[in-house]
């Protein structure tokens, strides 16, 4: 039966509501080979005719996807690097009042209560820097939660009834017997749709489990006080929600467990963290400035975001895709 090619259409996905994972992210293997290429469950073939007008909808959604997870990670840069400035601004005023009592103030030293003044300023930017800092994680939360909403819209599925003459199609599946996949043809010129999101989960490992990282530097340059303040709370502490509602942004991004009731550990590719939550008593002694600079350098150096990995995803599906991502 012939099926009129000008009625095509193709919606997208309703709010991503993604279950969560008691176990954390798991590491990707992408090889050109693998069993998902070709699953062992195949998928039901689709006619010649649908076949032909699935194709370039498959094509815009993959590229529309992609397109929004380049945006994303220009995003993630843009509020790793405000909460860089943010932590360093915090981290200077804390060592101005921690050093204020043996700082040599000059002819100003004779100044009633300038010491405490002074202190009581900086601690009032430190608060403030504190503040602009928890701002800037809040975005990157929102950066992955995004991520994990395009990676699983990938794939492009047949919307409305059978034999309707209006064909439609959508990101996501109003038929369990849909795969979505195509029956696993090459969507552009190699690759079938599986690789597509092989490489977009790979990405999306590498900001998830950097994403934890920068929570538990948050959570140290968070709890920096004074020494008076230091003995009389515990402050913060892993379990803590940062923010309203962060623990179900959490959730979304599979970084928060429910069998413990508190965000996974933070890790770094291919290592494992002490369980931040298995401290008891966070220690009285502010950490050493030295402590602080490598808080630092680790917030700068987003140790598990391979920037030449990533580059090498987009140029490799700009090329199959006869697209630039740049």
């Amino acid at each position: 039966m012939y099926t009129p090619e000008a009625l095509v259409s193709i919606t997208s996905p309703p709010p991503s509501s993604s279950s969560s994972s008691s176990s954390g992210l798991k590491e990707s293997k992408l090889e050109t080979t693998d069993c998902n290429l070709n699953s062992n469950i195949a998928s039901p073939s689709l006619s010649p005719s649908v076949t032909r007008l699935w194709r370039p909808a498959a094509q815009r959604n993959l590229r529309n996807q992609f397109s929004k997870l380049l945006s994303y990670k220009q995003q993630w840069m843009s509020a790793s690097s405000s909460g860089r400035s943010h932590a360093t601004s915090l981290v200077n005023a804390y060592l101005s009042q921690r050093y204020m009592p043996a700082m040599d103030l000059g002819v100003i030293s004779d100044m009633p209560d300038i010491r405490k003044r002074a202190c009581y300023k900086l601690a009032l930017q430190q608060g403030l820097n504190g503040r602009k800092l928890l701002s800037s994680y809040k975005d990157m939360v929102s950066v992955v939660s995004h991520m994990v909403n395009t990676c699983s819209s990938m794939r492009c599925f047949n919307k409305g009834p059978a034999g309707s003459p209006l064909v439609q199609f959508s990101s996501y599946s109003e038929d369990k017997n849909d795969s979505g996949d195509g029956a696993g043809i090459p969507i552009f010129t190699f690759w079938p749709i599986p690789y597509f999101e092989n490489l977009g989960q790979e990405l999306l490992q590498m900001f998830a489990l950097e994403l934890s990282l920068k929570r538990f530097l948050l959570v140290e340059l968070l709890s920096l006080g004074c020494e008076e303040v230091s003995q009389q709370t515990d402050g913060l502490c892993w379990s803590n929600e940062l923010y309203p509602g962060e623990f179900v942004d959490l959730t979304i991004n599979n970084l928060y467990s429910k069998e413990t009731c508190q965000p996974l550990p933070p890790r770094l590719k291919g290592l494992e963290f002490d369980d931040p939550s298995t401290v008891a008593v966070r220690s009285k002694q502010q950490p050493r400035q030295e402590i602080l600079q490598v808080y630092l350098t680790a917030w700068l150096a987003e140790v598990n975001i391979d920037i030449y990995r990533v580059d090498e995803i987009f140029a490799m599906v700009g090329e199959e895709m006869h697209v630039s991502f740049s």
